[in-house]
């Protein structure tokens, strides 16, 4: 069976890391719209539908990137290979601001981590043997263990877990789910999971806190984040994290639903009957996780049961939709800056999590005020982007929307010269 790619996926994907980087590079933290900041604890704003939509279309593409379905131990290597390519890069966004070479600082200290950036990215995203590849991954995932729990005063409270990090662990589980199980036997899966999490979350008793509750900080995902992952979490949380361990079970039917959308889409059905089929699909899940969020509430930092289902139920329902016009109806004009994005996402993701914190290692006088310091990713906000806004609000987005404007040329010549970054 001859690989099928699915313009309207990479148009769903596109859209989707477009928002995320709207999202992530504000002009202004202190001044964003609230539908594009997290939920501050139990609801959902369309920000929160970023991540849980990744997980999803990552689940549609693994069927479509192997439709033979064939296992070997090739196979199972190539999978654990990308896996912890993944892990690695989304770990290293974490290291990046606490490379320390040589007692350096400012310009030539960045000028260091950005080396060792480009030799990890090319490591990590570049084209090798199996044999090779699987070597740096895990030589690369060594090394940061060994300088998170060194003691090395730099590292002793880096981040380990992350975005990239729990995509890595889906794609694991559910591409092997793929090669190895039934539909019948994923849909049981996928359903145990979401079951036994939510009785594992609302029952079982929170050790030193006493009974089951869901709260911030003392449910049983943060303890078990606070007890595996000590000194290793989430700066904005500390003593749990956000992509911590037990809130990731969950996320794991976020790439199941993606996979059985993904496999339903190689059957004989037409499409029109496909979409129609998808539609109701999405519509049932949104239902079920409104139903489901009486008991277990949406919260997208616990990873509730109730947010898989509601979440990758407007997945389905986008995805349907983009779908018709696209794949159907053949309607694609308007779509390609967003196929652009769809097809390069990796390379973004990286990059963008990387050139903020460099921006700010640069500092220099402050023209306004020559007795403070500022750094370069305030200077282009503050005097080239912002005087030009009343609302502060409006000022921020437009610095995000700079920011995208600037990746989608980026990416427009990638896209052109048919450079591809994957891992």
């Amino acid at each position: 069976m001859v690989k099928e790619r699915l313009i309207s996926l990479d148009v769903f994907r596109g859209l989707t890391i477009l928002l995320m980087t709207i999202v992530n590079n504000p002009g202004d933290w202190g001044n964003v719209y609230p539908p594009l900041l997290h939920a501050d604890w139990h609801g959902c704003t369309p920000t929160d539908l970023v991540f849980p939509f990744f997980v999803f279309i990552m689940g549609v593409a693994v069927p479509l990137a192997m439709p033979d379905k064939f296992y070997d131990n090739t196979t199972f290597s190539k999978i654990l290979i990308r896996s912890l390519r993944m892990l690695c890069l989304g770990i290293f966004f974490n290291f990046f601001g606490k490379i320390q070479l040589f007692g350096l600082d400012g310009i030539p200290l960045l000028i260091g981590r950005l080396a060792i950036t480009i030799a990890v990215g090319y490591a990590l995203m570049g084209s090798f043997s199996s044999k090779v590849k699987n070597i740096l991954a895990f030589s690369i995932l060594l090394i940061y263990l060994v300088l998170a729990y060194s003691g090395i005063e730099a590292y002793h409270d880096v981040r380990l877990p992350g975005v990239l990090q729990r995509i890595a662990i889906v794609y694991f589980v559910v591409s092997l789910l793929y090669l190895k199980t039934t539909l019948k036997t994923q849909i049981i899966t996928g359903t145990v999971l979401l079951l036994g999490y939510w009785g594992i979350m609302t029952l079982i008793p929170v050790p030193g806190i006493g009974e089951a509750n869901l709260e911030k900080g003392t449910n049983l995902a943060s303890w078990f984040d606070s007890i595996l992952l000590k000194g290793h979490m989430y700066s904005g949380t500390v003593t749990w994290d956000p992509e911590g361990i037990l809130s990731t079970i969950p996320s794991i039917v976020n790439g199941i639903i993606g996979l059985l959308i993904g496999q339903f889409l190689q059957s004989d059905s037409s499409k029109i009957k496909k979409a129609l089929k998808m539609g109701r699909i999405g519509a049932v899940l949104i239902i079920l996780g409104l139903l489901w969020d009486l008991i277990f509430p949406i919260n997208k930092s616990l990873w509730t049961s109730s947010y898989v289902l509601f979440t990758t139920g407007l997945a389905t329902v986008f995805f349907t939709i983009l779908y018709y016009l696209i794949d159907i109806a053949n309607y694609k004009k308007g779509f390609k800056p967003f196929l652009i994005w769809g097809v390069n996402p990796m390379i973004v993701f990286f990059s963008s999590q990387i050139i903020p914190q460099a921006l700010v290692m640069i500092q220099f006088q402050n023209p306004k005020n020559p007795e403070e310091q500022t750094n370069l990713l305030d200077f282009l906000y503050h005097f080239w982007i912002a005087p030009f806004f009343s609302n502060p609000m409006t000022a921020s987005l437009a610095g995000a929307l700079v920011y995208v404007c600037i990746w989608t040329f980026i990416l427009w010549i990638f896209y052109r010269n048919k450079l591809i970054f994957k891992v």
